[in-house]
């Protein structure tokens, strides 16, 4: 066994230019393979969690981008005597690009007391005395921070707001790590935003045993008769809509890994049948020497996939690596999702990559294999 997997490896090495393009062509593949899969996880993980489908975001009826909603602040009051609401937290929302962006920074208002309790926030650096305490204090999300360059006691601008930092958290939710968080005042209060007393959504906190459905139907019905209509919805479902063109580009992009799939296989496979070809008669041989064609079949699968794992191994820990620190986030209109590594994401890499090997040489495997002795002999 250990004659025939150094005869493998000897095989391999024998053309290193063709089989240094081949590792990089399938390194390149399964690179764009992981970061399509972590966009796909990122909006699993945003849309779909405990908090997503136990939250209710109220939002102002007919309206879209951040700016663009104005809820009165007293409506909490309102939302709270409703059967099956546990805390209700006001949230302003200021972000510096309503479109889709992979640069977009995203403010979130609220009353630090109540911040506090809703988030399952770490500060990594920093304290929350002083973000409690000081009006334009603000915590920022580890992602934001390695973008920006930021740590405690940084001053931040952009646009018409500038804050102080006051610490850097992490959070169970990566989409959580790329907002910034400051009072709510601050937000309402600043200049040019002309916001006071109004709030962009209230996050809703139901207990345990209230229907999302039916508190968001009695949170609308009871809110008709208001200055402003609202639509409120679950948290998951909120983000989702949101996400509407970024969902159907992430959609679309599914497809572009299934291509990379079918890219490295289509490369393995013809450096395979390339390899097989210069060793016609070499097999033949090995077949004159007792080694069944079972054997020599296993040789060339075996050459195959050693070839698109390598790549794939490569591609993916670049791919975990860029993704982890990196930081990177794409989002529109106020949501983020965060691209984040997994073990999931490294295990699907590498058991694709086999797989995609074994059936890359299938073929090349069964040529060899079935190539009579005499005739390969005859070969020049």
């Amino acid at each position: 066994m250990f004659r025939l997997g150094a005869y493998v490896f000897k095989g391999i090495w024998r053309h290193r230019a063709r089989t240094m393009l081949t590792v990089s062509g399938a390194a390149v593949a399964m690179f764009v393979f992981c970061f399509v899969g972590s966009v796909q996880e990122g909006l699993e993980r945003l849309t779909s969690n405990e908090d997503a489908q136990r939250t209710l975001i109220v939002f102002q009826e007919n309206r879209f981008c951040p700016t663009s909603s104005r809820l009165p602040e007293d409506y909490a009051r309102r939302i709270a005597e409703i059967p099956g609401v546990k805390d209700v937290m006001p949230v302003q929302v200021w972000t510096n690009n309503c479109r889709a962006s992979l640069d977009i920074v995203v403010f979130n208002g609220a009353p630090p007391d109540q911040l506090q309790k809703a988030r399952k926030l770490t500060l990594t650096s920093g304290n929350w005395s002083e973000f409690s305490s000081r009006r334009d204090a603000a915590i920022v999300g580890r992602n934001v921070a390695t973008r920006r360059n930021l740590k405690p006691g940084d001053q931040f601008s952009i646009g018409d707001l500038d804050v102080q930092v006051a610490g850097v958290f992490a959070s169970p939710v990566p989409a959580e790590e790329n907002l910034i968080y400051t009072g709510l005042e601050f937000l309402q209060y600043t200049r040019g935003l002309d916001s006071a007393g109004l709030v962009t959504q209230h996050e809703v906190h139901l207990t345990a045993a209230a229907d999302p459905d039916q508190v968001a139907s009695a949170i609308d019905e009871a809110l008709r008769a208001g200055p402003v209509a609202t639509t409120t919805r679950r948290k998951g479902a909120f983000q989702t809509s949101t996400l509407s063109d970024l969902v159907d580009l992430i959609g679309f992009a599914h497809y572009l890994g299934y291509a990379c799939v079918g890219l490295v296989l289509a490369l393995v496979a013809t450096t395979t049948v390339m390899s097989v070809q210069d060793r016609i008669k070499e097999h033949a041989v090995l077949q004159t020497l007792g080694v069944r064609p079972g054997r020599v079949a296993r040789l060339v699968v075996a050459e195959s996939m050693l070839l698109c794992f390598t790549g794939g191994l490569l591609g993916t820990a670049v791919a975990l690596a860029i993704l982890g620190w990196g930081g990177l986030a794409i989002g529109a209109e106020g949501v983020t999702i965060a691209f984040r590594p997994s073990l999931p994401l490294a295990a699907a890499g590498m058991a694709v990559s086999a797989v995609v090997g074994i059936l890359a040489g299938i073929a090349p495997a069964l040529q060899a294999a079935r190539t009579p002795i005499v005739t390969a002999l005859r070969q020049p």
